[in-house]
């Protein structure tokens, strides 16, 4: 980069560390002042129980996929529920209502994104919000839960197979998170949440079926059970992974984060992942709205019935000189 594209870089760092501290919170913006400490990488730790418990997940979401053809219409239709549902209880709440807080929730709709979190199994709402957030301010380096610079499968699924990096752990410890600590709800969710994942992740997606229509409780554990759960998890861990690798980079072409229009599709609005770490406060996470993005339908429509408001969103007016400035000129998203 010039001199002069370098003062503009970090311009707009400026600027839009000053919206957020204006419109969100300051905890998202990168910090371009870590230095990753000197003296080699620590030695990487196995979690062998991770990866046990990883393996047989995903044999036992391959059986599901083996009896896809015996489950009835009906479990195959509550299944796309149980996605739907327990993928926005990762992006409309531990993501987009909890990390960045881009816009904000009645009591009721932050109960039904809690108890859809749960359905989901991927941390309670304050760790899974505290890591998103060490991942925003330190993207890319030793302290970013998922560093995608250390590969697709480290990014994808080999972060939680190990021992997290010291400086991960450091300063995840030294965020701001008073916010999270205030709301009853997601205090309340990290409290009981090993009996609401039991509940809300494996009991109720079995019984439904089994109960009101007869499915065998062998598909039903495994296809709106297992398989679902574990096609959840790994179109978000395409987020950190796929959209961190390829893809275009509309509005800023100095960072890793991509537009992806399959990660989109798969994890129901998160692929437009260059405009989101560019502007981490927009609740839609995308400057075209609703377009493969449930998830800012899901808030548009909660936000028409009066249980969300205050929803942020970017100017054109920035968008466009941003992307003048910074973007790789490729002009569109995804």
């Amino acid at each position: 980069m010039t001199q002069a594209e370098i003062r503009n870089h970090h311009a707009d760092k400026q600027r839009n560390g000053d919206a957020m501290a204006e419109t969100s919170t300051v905890e998202d913006v990168f910090d371009d002042t870590y230095k990753e400490k000197e003296g080699g990488k620590p030695p990487m730790m196995f979690v062998w129980r991770n990866i046990i418990l990883m393996s047989f997940l995903h044999v036992g979401a391959l059986y599901g996929l083996v009896l896809l053809p015996s489950a009835s219409w009906l479990t195959l239709g509550w299944s796309a529920v149980c996605y739907l549902i327990s993928a926005l209880g990762v992006t409309a709440g531990a993501h987009r209502l909890w990390s960045h807080r881009s816009y904000k929730a009645s009591f009721p709709l932050r109960v039904f994104l809690a108890l859809a979190n749960s359905m989901a199994f991927q941390n309670d709402v304050y760790e899974w919000a505290r890591d998103h957030r060490v991942h925003h301010k330190y993207s890319e380096t030793d302290a970013d839960p998922h560093n995608a610079t250390r590969g697709f499968f480290f990014a994808h699924i080999g972060w939680l197979l190990v021992r997290k990096h010291p400086d991960v752990i450091e300063k995840g410890r030294k965020l701001e998170m008073s916010d999270l600590k205030a709301d009853n709800v997601v205090m309340l969710q990290r409290r009981h949440y090993k009996l609401s994942v039991v509940v809300f992740c494996f009991v109720i997606p079995m019984m439904v079926p089994w109960y009101f229509w007869g499915e065998s409780l062998v598909v039903a554990y495994f296809v709106p059970g297992l398989l679902r759960y574990t096609v959840v998890l790994n179109a978000t861990w395409m987020v950190n992974s796929a959209a961190h690798i390829w893809g275009n980079r509309p509005y800023d072409k100095t960072i890793n984060p991509r537009e992806n229009t399959l990660v989109a599709f798969s994890a129901i609005g998160e692929g437009f992942h260059n405009y989101h770490h560019t502007f981490p406060f927009d609740y839609a996470t995308s400057e075209f709205g609703c377009k493969l993005n449930i998830t800012t339908a899901f808030i548009n429509l909660m936000s028409f019935m009066g249980l969300a408001s205050d929803c942020k969103k970017v100017s054109k007016e920035m968008i466009v000189a941003r992307r003048q400035r910074t973007g790789d000129s490729s002009n569109k998203s995804g």
